[in-house]
């Protein structure tokens, strides 16, 4: 038996996305731990958070507006990047397919939250 958002790509590919931020903190240093380590990782989670207590409400307002919150966290995701990137914590290579990858997620969930407004319509 699963859940619903289970089933969901951008909930698959949040999850995903998560784990490889996840991994790349891992290398910041640790005075960050408790700023840019911790917030990255708040950001990056809170995504399939969002996107799976939005699955589980009671209607399609509410699922959007969960879908709204997880769409404005791969922003943050993104400018604690630039940040880790700005302090050498990372490099240009990874910052680059970090970048993209939080550009897509974003372009996903936000392409589903319009199919949610235009069904409820």
């Amino acid at each position: 038996m699963d859940f619903k958002f289970e089933k969901l790509r951008i909930w698959q590919t949040s999850m995903s996305f998560g784990e490889e931020v996840f991994e790349l903190s891992k290398a910041f240093p640790k005075e960050e731990l408790y700023s840019l380590t911790s917030q990255i990782r708040r950001a990056v989670d809170s995504i399939a958070l969002n996107i799976a207590e939005g699955a589980t409400g009671n209607s399609q307002a509410e699922f959007r507006k969960f879908i709204g919150y997880s769409l404005r966290s791969p922003a943050e995701v993104v400018t604690c990047l630039h940040k880790a990137k700005l302090r050498g914590y990372i490099e240009e290579e990874s910052f680059q397919i970090s970048h993209k990858q939080a550009f897509d997620l974003m372009n996903s969930i936000a392409a589903f939250r319009n199919t949610l407004v235009s069904t409820a319509k």
